[in-house]
């Protein structure tokens, strides 16, 4: 393998170790918050879960970011909250979780789905298998928090923060124009999606899957539909 192509793989494994991480301790937190006003919300022991699956998953991103060059450290990040000032509390966790499984879990299984649909080597396979099957439930207990949130307080708020949440799960490259890689199929066989491929998938799932999902509990989805066209025209 090229040197500038293993860089590339285990930077990309390191950076999934990092985001796992502070998953794991962001729904520790979530969890936490929900319980303290609404403890009967099943939404609670699915963010422990949860917290042991992003534990799990660090650990196997880890794995293969040593294996391709790239230890990761055992630092874990701070998992600060990511909402914006202004918001009361159950506010702001509802943010977050939206922010956190309704965009990012739900556009990470559709990622991970396409990469195992690409025949990785045995040993990425086995660790996108695991992240797929547990990120599925992740984006599913983020719907479950809207809905039984949407049944208590008004969530229409979440409507302008929609683009901030977006851009807050991609970088602006991703909009950027994207040439073939003559290393494409070595980047998804070690588990690594080519920017126009993460672009399509983003596209395709936010406008199939989370924008209605939003827009069925109220959610409007035009503030995001208008920052989604001022980057694709």
């Amino acid at each position: 393998m090229r040197e500038r192509l293993r860089q590339t793989i285990a930077a990309a494994w390191a950076f999934r170790t990092r985001v796992e991480r502070e998953a794991a301790g962001r729904f520790a937190r979530l969890g936490a918050a929900i319980a303290s006003w609404d403890a009967a919300s099943p939404v609670v022991a699915l963010m422990e879960r949860a917290t042991g699956d992003e534990r799990r998953h660090a650990a196997y991103c880890a794995e293969l970011a040593a294996r391709y060059g790239e230890p990761v450290g055992p630092g874990w990040p701070a998992a600060s909250s990511i909402a914006p000032p202004g918001l009361r509390h159950r506010e702001a966790i509802l943010y977050e979780v939206v922010a956190s499984c309704c965009i990012t879990e739900t556009e990470s299984v559709a990622t991970v789905a396409s990469l195992l649909a690409k025949d990785p080597e045995p040993r990425v396979r086995e660790v996108l298998h695991q992240i797929a099957r547990d990120e599925v439930v992740h984006g599913r207990m983020g719907w479950a928090h809207l809905a039984r949130e949407a049944k208590a307080i008004d969530t229409s708020f979440v409507s302008r923060f929609v683009p901030a949440m977006l851009s807050g799960t991609v970088d602006d490259g991703l909009f950027a124009p994207a040439f073939v890689d003559s290393d494409e199929g070595e980047l998804v066989r070690h588990g690594v999606l080519p920017a126009a491929h993460k672009r399509e998938i983003f596209l395709r799932t936010l406008e199939e899957v989370v924008l209605p999902g939003l827009e069925e509990f109220g959610i409007d989805a035009a503030p995001a539909r208008a920052w989604l066209l001022a980057r694709t025209g």
